[in-house]
């Protein structure tokens, strides 16, 4: 059984939804540390002038030891007509965008209290519409326990896994000798992004996955 796992994104990029698709069980990790100026709460999407960021506002006054799963929205919600906005006015003369805009115009109306339950809804729906079938566990729902290379050890001997799938960056932190004595083999992502057709000029990667749906909509699974 293979296991991987992520803390909440918003808007994800593709590489998050090629590691899960290599997986057959998926951890949100929403137990760890909100990491200030990272992609919990900001993604990009491509302008005509260039890539630009959505970053939702986070309640201040917060911890800064905030555990994902406890971090709430600032109270001023113009941030939602702000941003679904910008993605209509970017997105608009898409090939594929009226196939996806109901979602993501009642998305943007609704009032989110956390990130986590925002962040967990769209998830879930872009998982459903690149069709990945995985096993979906909160990690709020669990009892796991330890940090960094102990927690994600922990997790696999917890739920049976026989390998776990690292980002890229896993190699900073995973404690090898410990996942061989264990028997947990480990699998080191090296997703190389996919160029596709895409508005406004010269193509640029690394973008919130949705440039990729307006884009390329039921092909999208493919280039994935």
């Amino acid at each position: 059984m293979i296991l991987t796992a992520h803390q909440p994104v918003y808007l994800p990029w593709l590489g998050l939804f090629h590691k899960i698709a290599l997986s057959d069980t998926y951890v949100y990790l929403d137990t760890v540390k909100y990491l200030k100026q990272d992609w919990n709460n900001r993604n990009r999407i491509k302008t005509a002038e260039g890539p630009v960021w959505l970053t939702i506002p986070v309640a201040t006054g917060q911890s800064d030891n905030w555990i994902l799963s406890e971090v709430k929205i600032a109270a001023d919600q113009k941030w939602r007509l702000k941003h679904w906005r910008t993605i209509a006015s970017c997105y608009r003369r898409a090939p594929y965008f009226d196939r996806y805009a109901d979602f993501f115009e009642a998305v943007y109306k609704k009032e989110w209290r956390t990130l986590s339950e925002l962040n967990l809804y769209m998830l879930q729906w872009f998982l459903d519409t690149l069709k990945i079938r995985v096993r979906f566990l909160k990690a709020s729902d669990q009892n796991f326990e330890g940090h960094k290379s102990d927690l994600v050890l922990g997790m696999c001997k917890q739920l049976g896994a026989t390998a776990y799938v690292f980002g890229e960056q896993g190699h900073n932190y995973a404690e090898l000798h410990n996942f061989e004595a264990a028997g947990v083999s480990t699998i080191f992502q090296c997703y190389r992004h996919p160029e596709y057709a895409q508005r406004f000029g010269n193509f640029v990667s690394h973008l919130s996955v949705i440039d990729l749906l307006f884009n390329c909509g039921d092909y999208s699974s493919e280039i994935l």
